[in-house]
């Protein structure tokens, strides 16, 4: 260590402040004052600024701070003297920091620094900048434990210190970014957060538990938190998993760039972050055409519902408002009706909706409700479903008063929509409970910045119309209309044979067809001649048409992603050339055609001409399929911040290109260029060999075995001012994007959206089309008469599905035939088959669909019902036969005389004598009472002569037939014939049904001999009830004389002698 005394006779350190000169850009000032402080302001001289380049100006106004412009300029050292009296203030100044550092006591030499303390302090105080700092950083340092009354001074200093900190249960106090973390937990409860840090997204706490679960990531204790953690770019990935768990997710993402924040005030602060994305199932909207989307048939809906109980109103029945809403698509349907306290309505309507998100009151809801909302969440096969709860359910006029505000102030922005006086009238015009629903549907889907959603409200659909029937959910699930009920997929129903759509919209349209056949005849009439029209013409239009839609995205999905302001460059550029595709492929006055249906879609297609050239040309399709938002307008003067901060841009890389000739000079290199290497730009790139001397404040970025790189001073101030205008002007062209966007969704979506649902409705047609033209298909004929006729039908899904040709078969109901049809045959001989065959075709008729038989008549059906199998509700505390009793309640409360009602074996799920009586009393108020079409399939013999009997002219019997062939061994051989034919069959066979699925020999014999024991016994029985009968009606007769006995006698003697 150098002695202390010599220090005066040092080189004068010279002050930090005489490194800073200011920018080149002004003229150059005169020396500063060593004892004068710097003034860092800005001159407002306003002949200053007149003198400077228009470059200049332009990057003084976008100037984000004052200091940058001052520069380091080392060409400054040791041009400014120190005084006397400055020199040995500092070369005291650094005796005193050197005994501090190395703990050495007070000195020989040192007294006269003792003794000139005093001084010390005054001279500090006579200008000199450094000195409070320095004399700050003495005082930190003296803190150093020596003995005595320094120790207890600084323990009493640490203690202040931790008692200001919050510790956290790892002992360790809190850190900023772990109390910014735990405010966003305490503020979103129920919500996994995952919260962006450098180049991953952070869990914590209970979303680092859950995750770990879901996710199988790992969870740690990381200082005080839980922490688990995914990468950036695999955030999509993850999110998307969760959300299909049925979790809400929220995206916490830092407000700040690295680069602005280097250059503002706060720059040693953390990172400012805010919750900008909030996602659920029902609520996100992927990208058009993700290859997560694979759902082509619906997109997740939120259904809100609102219940509500009139006192006058039976025990257990409600009223219910619901609005289902899908933010994927636009779509929206909403309904008002009643429910008895089974719930069968609302369990039909979420059969058809299949929410992926429940909205509902946290109170109010009836218990039986209740169930059926957990039932149908807990049994959904494909994923988890979210129950969202409201607390505060608002009152009719608070509602009203929410959704007139709502509209009043969107309508403004969204003028072509509906003005707001015909948007008010319209939501006027909704139910009570389905405004409350509304609402409610309004502030839920606020929080996820899509309740635009809502805006369409002309294309607002009620789930139950006059001009279509709905089928129950018993019926969809028991005809496996949208599902098989062996995997849950849609392999082998009615929608996979009816499918054959080109689009995703298509496809969603089409099952809303198939789940809403037709009730209006002239509708109906309509649709199917479209399809006849199609399938026999050979107009290139059609020809056209085809080739268009097999090339279409999703656009319902791309609008509604346009509405949010969630649409991308990329996805932008594939919707608007999609849609221009469809506008040019047809022209204005297109060939007439003979379907109404078919002239009024294409004359809607060329509407959309003007709206997408002129959308197609303020954009350039090749830049945004490039994904530059900054690239991306064709006339630079609608949005002219752009081209400020392009300049701006341009200027900064001129001024490094003359850095770069500097530095050639510098180096005597003129080959020299500039490098990148790891996403790191301007590198000044020297090889070791070349042994060449550089400044010494270069900076070295990165060394190798035979080169260095360096960044220079005036290169890294230009690469921060190049990334600050590169991260504005990225700021700018998203602002301007978001703009472009609400222009199209304000002015241009109705047309848009009309022309995707006539796109839509023509994709089904051709579907229908392509069905026709299957072998073996027919066009149904509608009639008036309350009939139906089908001659040599086909079952469509086991005809697809099998090899072997389906035994067609022939049926005729109503008319002059009886209205009801009692089926019964043997085990596995193809009853269930034969009805819902039945069904299907009607079902298939009336959508609009050709049908597989060889001719079909009927008249309209308002409903088809259907009661089959056998399942329980342990989850709603129903059992099987309570099940059953449910649905078939259900039935005879809803079918009238133009439906067609199938009954599968009612009452087996009890005693033979109380089965047997439920269905011959259930069969009896059919056919008395409801007079509909009606297929009855039983076990009970005796319950089908009877009616038989009773009704002749309204009950006919029929079953499947069969052959049987008694073998050496004593058992039978039972060929099943699956033929529809006239009469009973008297077994059902079901000791060799069990010999079919492999029951041991000895069981089977065993139950051979009692089931012959059973029957014998029966009939003797039966024989014996009869005669006696038959006795007494003879004896009253010969007693009596009377007409009414001989009529009694007559008709005893008919059914003895039948029997």
């Amino acid at each position: 260590m150098p002695d202390p005394r010599q220090s005066t006779s040092r080189q004068t350190q010279p002050q930090i402040s005489s490194f800073f000169v200011q920018s080149s850009t002004t003229k150059k000032r005169a020396l500063v004052s060593s004892h004068t402080p710097i003034d860092l302001t800005i001159g407002d001289s306003g002949s200053d600024v007149e003198r400077q380049s228009p470059i200049k100006k332009l990057k003084s106004k976008h100037l984000e701070c004052p200091i940058s412009q001052w520069r380091f300029d080392t060409s400054s050292r040791g041009e400014h003297s120190r005084t006397a009296s400055v020199q040995d203030h500092t070369s005291r100044s650094r005796v005193d920091l050197e005994r501090i550092l190395l703990g050495t006591g007070p000195q020989l030499g040192h007294v006269e620094d003792r003794e000139n303390s005093s001084m010390d302090a005054d001279n500090s105080q006579d200008g000199d900048d450094s000195d409070p700092a320095f004399t700050e950083l003495r005082a930190m340092f003296s803190l150093i434990p020596t003995k005595g009354s320094r120790k207890s001074r600084e323990k009493s200093v640490v203690r202040k210190t931790k008692s200001a900190a919050k510790v956290g249960p790892s002992g360790e106090t809190y850190t900023p970014y772990e109390s910014q973390a735990l405010s966003f937990i305490k503020d979103h409860p129920g919500t996994i957060l995952m919260i962006e840090k450098g180049y991953k997204f952070y869990l914590h706490e209970e979303s680092a538990r859950t995750a770990s679960g879901e996710l199988g990531i790992v969870a740690y204790m990381k200082r005080n938190l839980l922490t688990a953690s995914i990468p950036v770019h695999r955030k999509e990935v993850h999110m998307k998993k969760l959300l299909s768990k049925g979790h809400k997710v929220g995206i916490i993402e830092q407000t700040e760039t690295a680069a602005l924040k280097k250059a503002s005030e706060n720059k040693n602060t953390l990172f400012e972050r805010k919750l900008t994305q909030l996602y659920t199932a029902a609520t996100y909207v992927d990208e058009v055409g993700s290859v997560d989307d694979l759902d082509k048939y619906s997109a997740p809906p939120l259904l809100c519902l609102v219940e509500s109980h009139k006192p006058d109103s039976a025990e257990g029945e409600i009223s219910i408002g619901m609005i289902a809403i899908t933010p994927s698509t636009g779509d929206v349907i909403w309904d008002e009706f009643h429910d008895t306290v089974m719930r069968a309505e609302l369990e039909t309507r979420l059969v058809h909706t299949r929410p992926a998100e429940l909205l509902v009151p946290s109170e109010g809801l009836t218990k039986m409700t209740q169930k059926v909302l957990a039932h149908f969440a807990n049994a959904s096969h494909d994923q988890g479903i979210r129950t969202e709860y409201f607390n505060s359910a608002l009152s009719g006029s608070e509602a009203f008063d929410f959704i007139t505000n709502f509209y009043t102030t969107k309508a403004t922005v969204s003028t072509e929509e509906l003005s707001p006086d015909k948007l008010l009238v319209l939501v006027a015009g909704l139910p009570q409970l389905v405004a409350l629903s509304l609402a409610h549907s309004i502030k839920y889907l606020s929080t996820f910045s899509i309740a635009d959603a809502l805006l369409g409200v002309k294309f607002f659909t009620k789930f139950t119309e006059r001009s279509h029937m709905l089928l129950n959910g018993n019926t969809m699930t028991n005809l496996e209309i949208y599902q098989n009920q062996t995997d849950f997929t849609t392999h082998g129903t009615l929608m996979s044979i009816l499918d054959h759509t080109s689009t995703k919209f298509g496809a969603r349209l089409l099952k809303n067809w198939i789940g809403k056949p037709l009730t209006n005849k002239l509708i109906l009439n309509q649709r199917i001649d479209a399809v006849e029209e199609i399938k026999y013409s050979k107009s290139p239009q059609l020809v056209e048409l085809c080739r268009v839609l097999k090339r279409l995205p999703d656009l319902a999905k791309g609008l509604c992603r346009i509405q949010y302001g969630k649409c991308t460059c990329q996805e932008l550029a594939s919707l608007l050339s999609a849609f221009g595709t469809v506008a040019s492929a047809f022209p204005e006055h297109s060939e007439e055609f003979h379907s109404k249906l078919l002239n009024d879609i294409f004359s809607s297609l060329p509407k959309l001409k003007a709206p997408i050239k002129a959308l197609l040309a303020a954009i350039d399709i090749k830049k945004a399929n490039s994904g530059r938002k900054d690239e991306l307008w064709t006339d630079p003067e609608q949005f002219p911040a752009l081209d400020e901060y392009k300049l701006l841009i341009e200027t900064v890389k001129s001024e490094l290109d003359e850095e770069l000739k500097s530095i050639r000079k510098l180096l005597r290199k003129p080959s020299l260029v500039w490098t990148t290497v790891a996403g790191i730009e301007y590198l000044v790139e020297i090889k070791k060999s070349e042994d060449r001397i550089v400044p010494t404040n270069w900076v070295v970025m990165s060394v190798t075995k035979s080169l260095r790189r360096y960044h220079t001073p005036e290169a890294k101030r230009f690469i921060d001012e190049l990334s600050r205008y590169k991260e504005a002007l990225n700021v700018e062209a998203n602002k301007a994007f978001a703009s472009f966007l609400s222009s199209i969704a304000s002015d241009h979506y109705s047309v848009m959206r009309d022309v995707v649902n006539k796109l839509g409705i023509a994709d089904c047609l051709l579907s229908l089309a392509h069905v026709a033209h299957q072998q073996g298909y027919v066009r149904p004929e509608f009639i008036e008469e309350n009939s139906l006729e089908i001659v040599e039908g086909r079952h469509p899904m086991i005809e697809a599905l099998r090899t072997d040709p389906f035994v067609p078969n022939t049926l005729y109901i109503g008319g002059d035939y009886p209205r009801s049809s009692v089926i019964t045959g043997p085990n596995m001989g193809g009853k269930s088959s034969a009805v819902r065959m039945v069904a299907l075709i009607a079902i298939m008729a009336q959508i609009g669909s050709y049908v597989p038989a060889k001719a079909v008549r009927l008249g309209m059906l308002d409903g088809v019902f259907s009661r089959m199998g056998a399942s329980d509700e342990l989850a709603r505390g129903r059992s099987t036969f309570m099940v059953e009793m449910a649905q078939t309640s259900d039935i005879l409360q809803n079918a009238t005389h133009k439906s067609l009602v199938i009954l599968d074996e009612l009452g087996r799920g009890t005693s033979t004598a109380d089965g047997m009586a439920i269905a011959d009393a259930v069969l009896h108020h059919l056919v008395e009472r409801v007079k509909c079409k009606t297929l009855f399939i039983t076990h009970y013999p005796l319950v089908a002569t009877e009616l038989e009997r009773k009704f002749p002219a309204e009950v006919q019997n029929l079953h499947m037939s069969y052959t049987t062939e008694i073998r050496v061994n004593g058992t039978r051989d039972v060929t099943f014939l699956y033929q529809l034919t006239p009469g009973i069959a008297l077994e059902s066979f079901g000791v060799e049904c069990g010999r079919l699925a492999g029951l041991p020999d000895d069981i089977l014999r065993i139950a051979a001999e009692r089931s012959e024991l059973c029957r014998t016994v029966t009939e003797q029985r039966t024989r014996r009830s009869r005669t006696r009968k038959l006795i007494g009606a003879i004896t009253r007769a010969l007693s009596t004389q009377d007409v009414t006995r001989l009529e009694e006698l007559r008709t005893t003697v008919r059914q003895f002698t039948i029997d």
